[in-house]
């Protein structure tokens, strides 16, 4: 199917806007042709994948310098995290080398017009759509987030296609823009109680692994905050690819109810967590905010340090945003953190940062970061609440 464009659309694709808005048009339109979208929607806002040089490499950043030469934004975009503190990151055990490439990386984003704040959890800080709302965003908890807890319309973008929509302000209209692709094909009955971010993550490890990429429904879950929230999209977009759910009560989108039903219980919970513990695990490094966390997590970790200090041969992350991290300062939550041997980390998290081989074993209260613990790093994992997390820290 052919994409129908605007004049607008046509003087960007022939190159009036300059190479790189021709460039990102082109690709755009290319993904329409392929999906069979009718026509291309504008977007209020984008967010980025790909911004860690650990995972870029040089070629990837060619790409981005390419692009810097005449490419601007059209609209509000920010970044997924990048692989350090830029500000920080010599005390965070980096190398200067990855140092000078992470920030020619962050530099070409900058030069095409990028809010340059890089985190996982941009509804935190600014880059906030309304129900209803076309967006372009790629990191995959973070396009679930938008989908199901806000009801904005997003499909999980590529980091090409991502910077293409922000070079553009349009994306086709296909997939998860439209309403008939939004309903849900399975309806999960939640049996077990859930009272903290890692037993969300549990459920999102179970549901993901079931379901695939498949848009479920869930029922049985009285109340869940922004933070549980987030802990369950981050886990049931990696471990399954779900773009989007529905949790009855919770999520403001209406869907029909599908025909296939599954339950889950406290067993279920209990085997997850089970598979991402190790017992040969040998703690040496703690992590709190994979997703980032959000200034009540961190005002909760600075309340459980105060006074206390890292056990010695322990490394303690609590990654966030930067403005988050800003606001942390000046409520007094980073001198505490910090004076306690831990570390207020912006900007990265444990899942991008170049961490294989610093250490042996992670303990956190996210499924999302057992995962890319294993899988990138060889770290042995174990997935607590933040309490035990904490505790295990000081111990």
């Amino acid at each position: 199917m052919r994409v129908v464009l605007t004049s607008e659309d046509k003087a960007m694709l022939d190159g009036k806007y300059g190479k790189a808005t021709k460039k990102a048009m082109e690709i755009i339109v290319t993904l329409g042709e392929i999906y069979g979208a009718e026509r291309l929607i504008p977007v209020s806002s984008v967010q980025i994948a790909g911004v860690s040089y650990h995972n870029l490499g040089e070629a990837g950043l060619e790409y981005l310098l390419e692009m810097a030469e005449d490419g601007q934004t059209r609209v509000l975009t920010t970044l997924n995290p990048a692989g350090m503190d830029m500000d920080e990151w010599k005390k965070h055990g980096i190398s200067e080398e990855f140092a000078v490439n992470q920030q020619r990386v962050v530099d070409a984003f900058a030069q095409m017009g990028v809010v340059t704040t890089c985190t996982c959890t941009p509804y935190l800080i600014g880059n906030l759509p309304h129900y209803g709302e076309h967006i372009a965003w790629a990191e995959s908890s973070a396009v679930c987030f938008a989908n199901s807890v806000i009801g904005a319309l997003t499909n999980r973008e590529g980091g090409p296609s991502a910077l293409a929509s922000a070079l553009t302000g349009k994306t086709a209209e296909y997939g998860l823009h439209l309403q008939k692709n939004r309903e849900a094909e399975v309806h999960y009955e939640i049996r077990a109680p859930l009272h903290s971010t890692d037993g969300f993550g549990l459920l999102g490890q179970i549901i993901g692994e079931r379901t695939g990429k498949a848009i479920p429904l869930i029922s049985g879950i009285q109340t869940a905050t922004t933070e549980q929230l987030k802990s369950f999209c981050a886990s049931v977009a990696t471990y399954g690819g779900v773009p989007l759910f529905h949790m009855e009560g919770i999520t403001p989108n209406r869907t029909t109810e599908p025909e296939r039903k599954e339950v889950v219980t406290e067993d279920n919970l209990i085997a997850a967590r089970k598979a991402l513990d190790d017992e040969d695990a040998e703690i040496d490094f703690i992590s709190i905010g994979c997703p980032h966390a959000s200034i009540k997590e961190i005002a909760k970790v600075a309340e459980l340090l105060k006074g206390k200090k890292v056990a010695e041969g322990k490394t303690v992350w609590i990654t966030t945003a930067r403005p988050t991290k800003d606001l942390a300062i000046k409520m007094g939550y980073y001198d505490v953190i910090e004076e306690s041997g831990a570390f207020l980390v912006s900007d990265a998290c444990c899942a991008v940062a170049p961490l294989k081989g610093r250490f042996k074993g992670l303990m956190t209260d996210s499924a999302k970061a057992c995962f890319y613990a294993r899988g990138k790093n060889k770290f042995r994992t174990e997935i607590r609440t933040l309490d035990e997390c904490i505790e295990k820290a000081i111990a």
